[in-house]
């Protein structure tokens, strides 16, 4: 059986609950989602441009404690509050992932914690050890 390991960084926000920013799992990360929070304020801006970004920072953050990367991602799951902003959100998104794109699955959610616009989530590959 295979050593899982939880994640922790502070170059993304907190757990503020009772999971961890990601566990490793052999060769994959599993990272939770990522809401757009500055680590280093507690914040985060307004719009869904600006808050896709920083989830996608954390996102970076968290894979790479655990040794995965962003071309490592093999599957996201991205949460919206709004589906209209889905066009605003996959602008920012392709400019994190480059082709082959890892699978993806985005749904409207009725909330999101404080109230953001965006969390995403993935599972990648460690790669390099």
């Amino acid at each position: 059986m295979s050593q899982r390991t939880a994640l922790s960084t502070t170059e993304a926000a907190a757990a503020v609950g009772p999971y961890s920013q990601g566990v490793r799992l052999g060769n994959l990360v599993f990272a939770s989602g990522q809401l757009p929070i500055d680590p280093a304020t507690g914040g985060f801006s307004e719009g869904i441009e600006a808050q896709t970004h920083a989830s996608l920072r954390n996102l970076k953050a968290v894979l790479e404690a655990g040794g995965a990367s962003l071309a490592s991602v093999v599957k996201t799951t991205v949460f919206l509050a709004d589906m209209n902003e889905f066009g605003a959100m996959n602008a920012v998104y392709a400019g994190y992932f480059a082709e082959p794109f890892p699978a993806r699955s985005t749904v409207e959610v009725a909330r999101l914690p404080r109230d953001a616009r965006v969390e995403v989530e993935a599972i990648a590959e460690v790669t390099g050890t």
